[in-house]
């Protein structure tokens, strides 16, 4: 069953013990909840980065989601085709983002449940299972996304066919799963070890590329489109920013990880999570932005406007900047792939169990979203296209998950001492309403032209 609505004290004071292999974690779990504890209680004599360590994990397992393989290929493409246009697009959706998941982290934090569990004790049943059937499409999209980016990676990186690589991509996501058995903070270590990653081979990318950053601030004056497909990009580029599986997931990440005990603590650890979604999606962000940045000084200026293939963009990147560039850019594929293959697959998990109280092994998760990218690679579908395709089914899915946390986290019977003030919920309602505005004018754009 779902959790009842709480009034402010109880939906602090009052939660649902974790499941056991939620408590099952290793020493270093254990002790970065019990450092945690200690700061909000007061009790903590640690000063500076030691003070803030024990908070940061949560928003980096979410932020993997923001520079997947979707991304590469809406950024790549719009970099390519229109310069540095929509840098304001990648931008402002990098700060939706911001507010969205700190929103999530909160609705977490306050009541002890995922969103898709606070859904389902507040939903009729018509509309739970409508949210579902629509997160579940969402969670297929993201898969698919992210399975054949890591197999584009490895194909590229180590010359072997799109088939081999999807298996090897599966073995490894698999291995990188397995690790929550040992508790929260390795899966935590290992994907922002590969956050780290994908973020220097872009501050090397952006280095060699050497960008107009001129030409980038005068992107913003004003905000403007060229035609369908750049708006038709942009609402890529929306989709695989704001992504909504992963407001579905950052909901769930603090659940269990540290528990205040009464409302001062809670509001404490926001403010922790806070600064942990701003470092984490602030990385995500220029990653986001560098990308873009790399494909208009390499392929826009170069006239290579029509590089619309992940494949393509590798090619043609090693006689522009050299070989190295060409291995830069296949290894921080890999990685993107990899990591955010991963917790989609948690994402998955966490929308499952929400809306409808079944649980099935992760392993079993995994091989069921591989078969869509496996068979989008033994008929030759064009991978790229695929991709952005992929991100606007994302866009269209983000509502969904959005219009719902804007609902409970206004509610101070769901979120006690951490209810949105006015001005909040203002600002996150409007961000809900330009999406649901911009994906109205592309089916328009779309259907029946300019």
């Amino acid at each position: 069953m779902g959790r009842r609505p709480m009034r402010e004290r109880d939906s602090l004071l009052t939660r649902t013990p974790a499941p056991a292999a939620a408590t099952a974690t290793t020493t270093t779990s254990t002790q970065t909840a019990s450092s945690g504890t200690m700061v909000l209680e007061g009790r903590s004599k640690k000063r500076g980065l030691g003070r803030i360590l024990p908070f940061l994990g949560p928003a980096f397992i979410a932020c993997i989601a923001y520079m997947d393989p979707g991304n590469f290929a809406t950024n790549i493409s719009a970099g390519a085709q229109f310069g540095y246009l929509l840098v304001w697009v990648i931008v402002v959706s990098n700060l939706m983002a911001m507010l969205i998941q700190s929103l999530s982290a909160k609705l977490g934090i306050a009541t002890g449940s995922s969103l898709p569990e606070v859904c389902r004790a507040h939903f009729p049943p018509p509309v739970v299972i409508g949210l579902w059937i629509f997160a579940e499409l969402v969670a297929i999209a993201t898969d698919l996304a992210e399975f054949l980016g890591a197999a584009l990676g490895f194909n590229l990186l180590f010359h072997i066919p799109l088939l081999p690589a999807g298996l090897m991509t599966a073995i490894a996501t698999f291995l990188i799963l397995g690790l929550e058995r040992y508790g929260f903070r390795p899966m935590e270590a290992v994907i922002t070890a590969m956050v780290g990653i994908i973020a220097l081979c872009y501050i090397l990318e952006t280095a060699i590329g050497k960008p107009d950053f001129g030409q980038v601030g005068r992107s913003f004056l004003p905000p403007k489109f060229d035609g369908t497909e750049s708006v038709l990009l942009a609402v890529g580029i929306l989709g695989a920013t704001v992504m909504p599986h992963v407001i579905y997931l950052h909901s769930a990440l603090t659940q269990h990880r540290i528990t205040p005990k009464t409302a001062d603590e809670a509001r404490r650890l926001f403010r922790f999570e806070v600064l942990d979604v701003g470092i984490a999606m602030g990385i995500a962000g220029f990653v986001n932005v560098a990308m873009l940045l790399m494909a208009a000084a390499t392929f826009n200026a170069h006239g290579f406007i029509h590089i619309d293939a992940i494949v393509d963009a590798h090619k043609t990147l090693e006689p522009i900047l050299g070989s190295s560039a060409g291995v830069i850019f296949a290894v921080s594929l890999v990685f993107s792939g990899l990591s955010s293959s991963a917790v989609g697959t948690m994402s998955g998990q966490i929308i499952m169990q929400g809306f409808l109280h079944r649980h099935i092994p992760i392993w079993v998760r995994r091989l069921v979203t591989i078969a869509p990218s496996i068979f989008v690679i033994a008929i030759g579908l064009d991978a790229t296209r695929t991709l952005i395709i992929s991100q606007v089914v994302l866009s269209f899915g983000i509502p969904f998950a959005l219009v719902p946390l804007v609902i409970f986290t206004r509610r101070r019977d769901i979120m006690g001492a951490l209810v949105n003030r006015p001005m909040t919920t203002a600002l996150i309602s409007l961000v809900a309403g330009v999406i649901i505005v911009l994906n109205l004018f592309l089916l328009r754009q779309t259907f029946f032209g300019s």
